[in-house]
């Protein structure tokens, strides 16, 4: 049994995690803490544990063996050093950090302590995402030469963010607004599927004046394999599908174009009639229908893999990779000009 303790309950999605954890067989909600008395006391009430104050006292728990952190971002390099330092394993919400310098911390004390981690990133598991993977790998489109994602909701429009969900319109405890939040998942896999990123130049609106953060923001990313990456993420979304596309040298795959067609691909490598997919001799695309079957989920992953001492699909080298792409775009947009990542000339 995995002994958890919760730390805070900022998080829009922190019951949901709460919830993960009493219906897992092999977890236990130990105790929660968190640094906002009122919110720590209705959900010590909500789920029947004991509430911690002291953050020092709760990692030194021998009754803890891991934990699951639910806080503002601006926290989190704060509390997953100081959770490594008593080597307890850490699940936590995206983003890993705020800069990437804070995220180099946490990957070393993590590696160090020899402890499984675990950053909530479901884009991942889906069978939609694995399949691109597959495909990429493959090389059936051949050498990228361009992706293009949108990620979009209507947060802003609809001041969705208030009372405790408020902090995410404060970019002193987000990090960020749009792009930080939500654009996280198309960063991530935009980063896992086309590799080292050299420079980017990028706009973030405040578009609705809603929050004072960024709710639309638009980031041209270029890579060392030569693709380009053009990002779009927003709150002031009120319809319309939200994306993902890859051009290549031998052909093209889109995911969620169009109504009832999720996946469409064509590809100079693929022999089109007799691929599993339904296709048409009239068109150049078919509808792949043999879709990888989904990884566990993050949670159920990090379980496993303090129980089994397998190293779970996404590691917290993911989570640094994520935040220095982040980062990179915000500097990019304020300064008005081309940011250069690690350096680079």
């Amino acid at each position: 049994m995995i002994r958890i303790a919760m730390l805070s309950f900022a998080h829009v999605h922190a019951n949901d995690y709460a919830r993960q954890i009493l219906a897992h067989p092999e977890a236990h909600l130990q105790c929660i803490w968190d640094d906002n008395d009122t919110r720590g006391k209705e959900a010590a009430a909500t789920y029947n544990v004991p509430l911690e104050s002291d953050l020092e006292k709760t990692l030194s728990r021998d009754d803890v063996d891991a934990v699951l952190i639910n806080a503002p971002t601006s926290q989190h390099t704060e509390l997953m050093l100081a959770a490594a330092s008593h080597k307890k394993h850490i699940f936590t919400e995206k983003a890993l950090t705020v800069t990437t310098a804070d995220a180099d911390a946490v990957v070393k004390a993590v590696n160090a302590a020899g402890i499984q981690f675990m950053i909530s990133l479901p884009t991942r598991i889906r069978p939609e995402t694995l399949f691109i993977k597959s495909v990429l790998d493959q090389g059936l489109l051949g050498k990228i030469t361009l992706m293009r994602a949108r990620i979009a909701h209507n947060a802003a429009l609809d001041h969705w963010f208030h009372d405790g969900s408020a902090w995410f319109g404060d970019a002193s405890l987000a990090g960020g607004g749009a792009l930080f939040d939500l654009g996280c998942h198309t960063v991530d896999v935009m980063r896992w599927f086309l590799g080292e990123p050299i420079s980017v130049i990028a706009i973030a609106q405040n578009f609705s004046g809603a929050y004072p953060i960024d709710d639309n923001t638009v980031a041209v990313v270029t890579f060392k394999s030569g693709a380009v990456g053009i990002l779009d993420v927003s709150w002031v979304h009120r319809a319309g599908p939200n994306p993902m596309e890859f051009y290549g040298t031998e052909g093209y795959l889109g995911r969620g174009i169009a109504p009832g067609q999720d996946i469409v691909l064509n590809s100079r490598k693929v022999q089109m009639q007799g691929y599993p997919g339904s296709s048409d001799e009239r068109s150049p695309y078919i509808i792949p229908t043999e879709l990888p079957k989904p990884l566990p989920m993050p949670f159920v992953q990090w379980i496993n893999a303090i129980q089994t001492g397998t190293k779970p699909s996404i590691t917290v080298e993911d989570g640094r990779n994520l935040t220095e792409v982040l980062e990179g775009i915000y500097k990019a947009a304020n300064s008005k000009s081309e940011y250069r990542f690690g350096g680079q000339s």
